[in-house]
């Protein structure tokens, strides 16, 4: 089986729900897109560096593209595993899905509710206790008071953090911060969620939880969009994934598929 024979142009997308798949079902459609971004080919220390340079047309940049014409259609309860190495353009995608990144080139339709835990804890104030932090971060996440007070309880209770919520947040280790930012982002049912590596945080029993809810949320059809460097958990916990390489698709379908050949291609199961 070749990476080909699993990836999925737009054209049929089209043809498999005009075949028996509904349409209302395709929950996030991306669509040809390319991101590319400009960097300066030398690094500058300061504003006022920047500024010189500029005035004395001496700025130089080099182009990255980030993505490349990448097509897929996601359905309503997929649980897709985004697999690639460093630089591959996972994170960039998710932040597309995520709406806080436009296309260079093509589009990105999403249906519903994104919640996106990119980084576990962002918004987190550390002379603020966990019980102010937890109002703010899900204000930020766009719940009322009344609405976070009705789940408040429900929080504490998820990230195991009882006898330390009054404490100020710069006395969390990066663990506890994690739980606590992972317990306020899943606390309400998503559409989509968006996960880049957070189940990397906390100790065991928590991943255990994590997982447990994420497999809840995904009974009740709630899409969910990990990005994992662990492709034997992409394997085991998602129906379907996807490889980037150098912003490129490689492929996309059935997890077991993917991930062997993005191992194959790797040698990752091979001997030491």
């Amino acid at each position: 089986m070749s990476p080909e024979s699993l990836t999925r142009t737009p054209k049929q997308d089209i043809a498999e729900r005009s075949s028996g798949n509904p349409a209302d079902r395709t929950i996030i459609r991306v669509e040809n897109v390319t991101v590319r971004y400009r960097l300066p080919l030398e690094p500058m220390a300061s504003l006022k560096e920047y500024m010189i340079r500029r005035l004395k047309g001496r700025l130089g940049y080099r182009e990255v593209r980030a993505l490349q014409g990448v097509s897929l259609t996601v359905e309503q309860g997929d649980f897709v595993g985004v697999i690639g190495r460093n630089g591959a353009g996972k994170s960039t995608l998710l932040r597309l899905i995520a709406r806080v990144l436009r296309p260079t080139e093509g589009r990105v339709w999403i249906k519903g509710r994104v919640v996106p835990l990119l980084e576990l804890g962002a918004g987190f104030h550390p002379e603020l206790t966990g019980r102010e932090n937890t109002f703010l971060n899900a204000a930020i996440l766009g719940w009322s008071q009344s609405e976070i007070r009705a789940r408040f309880q429900e929080i504490v209770d998820f990230s195991g953090l009882d006898e330390f919520i009054d404490s100020p947040l710069r006395t969390y280790s990066s663990g506890m911060a994690a739980r606590l930012g992972f317990a306020i982002a899943t606390a309400w049912e998503p559409d989509i969620l968006i996960i880049d590596e957070a189940l990397a945080a906390g100790d065991e029993a928590f991943q255990l939880k994590c997982r447990s809810r994420l497999e809840t949320y995904r009974s009740q059809g709630a899409t969910i969009i990990l990005v994992s460097h662990d492709s034997g958990g992409v394997k085991n916990q998602c129906n379907k994934a996807l490889w980037l390489d150098n912003g490129v698709m490689k492929a996309f379908g059935p997890a077991d598929q993917v991930v062997h050949l993005y191992r194959q291609e790797y040698h990752l199961d091979s001997p030491p």
